[in-house]
């Protein structure tokens, strides 16, 4: 089985553009990991995720930075050659549905404050 679900925030906009004919959007999602560092910090992964179709298209339309999303996705290898003849192996996270769990403009709503540094957006609840 191949499947992969993430929730996280948008760390940008994201924006539409055409892929072999097709609209796709990119979207990087900020994951926190559910366990403290040495420090006793919680580190944040920066997984960026192929949106296709009507999905990018709603996720373009609806989504902001900033917004908690929850993705369902596959991993997807892709090889290729490159100018010195070498094959070179690539992975990426395709995603096959995107939940819009809360907006950065509800969380303005519940707490007064209009703007969030990238570290205050991730620890919003």
């Amino acid at each position: 089985m191949n499947q992969l679900i993430l929730v996280g925030r948008l760390t940008k906009d994201p924006e539409i553009k055409k892929r072999e004919g097709k609209n796709n959007c990119y979207m990087t999602v900020a994951v926190k990991r559910p366990f403290k560092n040495s420090s006793g910090i919680y580190e944040t992964d920066f997984i960026g995720c192929t949106v296709w179709n009507v999905i990018a298209e709603k996720v373009c339309e609806y989504c902001k930075k900033g917004d908690m999303v929850s993705v369902k996705a596959r991993v997807q290898n892709n090889n290729y050659i490159d100018k010195d003849e070498n094959r070179v192996y690539a992975y990426e996270v395709v995603a096959d549905q995107v939940s819009f769990m809360q907006s950065q403009k509800t969380v303005i709503e519940e707490t007064g404050k209009e703007t969030y540094s990238d570290e205050e957006l991730l620890n919003a609840e």
